[in-house]
């Protein structure tokens, strides 16, 4: 248990430049938002008070606020560089936490709710990735060059701008893996991104999903914008609720994280065609030889992996 805020894994670190996000989850989901967070960072601090014996303590040395505490909960921070964007990590962490059945409470500190909703648009700029996508914010103006894909996004409060590298392993792999007229699907869209740049790309009738009901709106905001009338996107907790009524999908991402993915494997093989791909995002390179190992359980081969900055993301097949 760590409780000074200066204090992060041992080592004493000065706060004033950094900004700490705070996440506070019942005491049994602690390791949850824990392996949530670890995926943005290693060094969190940890407050636990669930575990203080009393008769073993003399009560004058503990901190009044300790004894008070609510021991049915816990608390997680991570502390990002103050010229960081913070608005992704929170959405980030509160989207995976809510696809764990997780409803967190998010405290950002010294930050103002006025900062928090607009400072973000300092650090999303234009962004060229893989070949041939141009991820352009919706404020600013960009001339296409031959041949470019060009992505007008306005993420607001969901993740998914391109300039995470998870968002960014898996467009390259849809410029290469998206063939004209293909039935795609994106579960846990976010900002409804990828959707969107599928279509772009040639895809047919795109279909996305995201458990948030906010990125849902920002996702349909953000489709509606684009002018592509062939993506649509709705609430579902994972492929709970994904539409089979037009058949399988030749094309499926699923930009999330490693323990959810893995926990979607056992399902995913019957939304898929037997030649249809799975590009898998969102995994920390210690995990992807966990996701592998779950995904070749269930029949499904890596085909290609591509890695970015101990980011790594899957495009997978049925094993036939």
């Amino acid at each position: 248990m760590i409780t000074d805020p200066d204090y992060i894994c041992g080592e004493a670190t000065e706060i004033k430049d950094w900004t700490q996000i705070k996440v506070t989850v019942k005491l049994e989901n602690l390791d949850t938002a824990m392996a949530v967070m670890s995926v943005l960072d290693n060094n969190l601090m940890v407050e636990d008070y669930s575990d203080i014996d009393l008769k073993t303590c003399y009560g004058d040395l503990i901190d009044e606020s300790i004894l008070n505490a609510d021991k049915s909960v816990a608390s997680v921070s991570l502390f990002l560089p103050a010229d960081q964007n913070y608005n992704m990590a929170i959405s980030f962490i509160r989207e995976r936490l809510e696809a764990e059945g997780v409803e967190p409470q998010i405290e950002i500190v010294g930050v103002n709710e006025e900062d928090w909703a607009n400072s973000w648009k300092q650090y999303y700029t234009t962004l060229h990735i893989g070949k041939r996508t141009v991820i352009v914010p919706m404020w600013e103006e960009y001339e296409a060059k031959e041949g470019e894909i060009v992505v007008k996004m306005d993420p607001g409060m969901a993740f998914g701008t391109g300039s995470h590298e998870t968002t960014r392993l898996v467009i390259e792999l849809l410029e290469k893996y998206t063939k004209q007229g293909v039935r795609m699907l994106d579960v846990g869209t976010g900002s409804g991104i990828l959707a969107i740049c599928a279509s772009k790309l040639g895809a047919g009738e795109c279909k996305a999903y995201d458990i948030d009901p906010i990125a849902v709106k920002v996702a349909n905001e953000n489709i509606a914008e684009s002018g592509q009338t062939n993506v649509t996107c709705e609430v579902s907790d994972l492929l709970k609720q994904v539409d089979l009524d037009g058949g399988k999908y030749d094309l499926i991402c699923a930009n999330i994280v490693a323990d959810i993915i893995i926990r979607m494997t056992p399902d995913i093989g019957r939304f898929m065609k037997d030649d249809s791909v799975l590009l898998c995002s969102g995994i920390i390179k210690e995990r992807a030889d966990d996701v592998t190992a779950k995904l070749n359980e269930y029949a499904l081969k890596v085909i290609e992996r591509i890695d970015d900055n101990g980011w790594c993301a899957l495009a997978v097949m049925k094993n036939k």
